[in-house]
């Protein structure tokens, strides 16, 4: 018998001063049955960083031909693909072939810095192409915030991200690997 994702609600309001962004999200995110917990709230704060009407969610683990996250143009081209973990060099010049910008939200302890150092003379030739680490503490953070019906906020103000429940915010860690965000 197949394991089946257990399904999420989100209802997420982002205040992006950054990019003079104002939305709430109503979400739905299936936690795949190989994925941890707290990788599907990196998802969520990757949504919320990059938040914009077309973004979705895609099939995502369950899918290799797809990122985590995705923004369709009208025209079905993709302006973004948004993905989380240390892909092989392969598929991020796939990415960067089909979309406009691709984001990379690395996250974990040793691992990422290990692909960094096998990656970062790999990966200057894709102009399009912006790495993010999350920091473990912060992603140590995101997990207790799980629940099967959620209301979360982001706050972005200065490059200083706020993210949290109605009960709890906390200051995320990122640190800018390679490239230059999309939304500046």
């Amino acid at each position: 018998m197949a394991l089946t994702a257990t399904i999420y609600k989100a209802e997420l309001t982002v205040s992006d001063m950054d990019r003079d962004y104002y939305a709430t999200h109503n979400l739905t995110v299936a936690l795949h049955p190989s994925e941890t917990p707290s990788r599907m709230m990196l998802r969520l704060l990757a949504f919320a960083l990059n938040a914009h009407e077309a973004l979705t969610f895609t099939r995502g683990l369950s899918s290799t031909d797809e990122p985590d996250l995705w923004q369709r143009n009208p025209d079905d081209t993709l302006e973004h693909w948004i993905e989380l973990g240390m892909p092989d060099e392969k598929r991020l010049r796939k990415a960067c072939g089909l979309a406009r910008h691709v984001t990379l939200y690395t996250y974990g302890a040793r691992a990422p810095q290990v692909w960094w150092e096998s990656m970062k003379n790999k990966v200057t030739r894709f102009s399009n192409l912006h790495i993010v680490h999350v920091d473990p503490d912060s992603e140590a953070t995101l997990e207790p915030l799980m629940q099967r019906t959620m209301q979360l906020q982001c706050m972005i103000q200065d490059g200083q991200i706020w993210f949290g429940s109605t009960e709890q915010s906390m200051e995320m860690g990122l640190t800018t690997w390679f490239g230059a965000s999309p939304h500046h």
